[in-house]
């Protein structure tokens, strides 16, 4: 839905999944970020495609899997 108030503001969660849509995705939160939305994008500790920006705050969790070990599995 659209704001019903313009230039508001809004927090955004982006959980993308590895080798997801994330080139295409991360264009998308560089100009919600420019625009003042506030951006946490949470990944996998073995995502081998999401890297740190300063347009959102990366946050990492433990998965039981390495880089090494779930490219693999793809």
């Amino acid at each position: 839905p659209v704001p019903a108030v313009l230039g508001q503001w809004w927090k955004l969660l982006v959980v993308p999944m590895d080798e997801s849509y994330w080139l295409s995705l991360r264009s998308l939160l560089v100009a919600l970020s420019q625009k003042g939305h506030q951006i946490v994008t949470m990944a996998p500790e073995a995502n081998s495609s999401v890297e740190a920006s300063t347009y959102y705050t990366l946050k990492w969790y433990p998965v039981p899997l390495c880089r090494d070990e779930l490219r693999a599995c793809v």
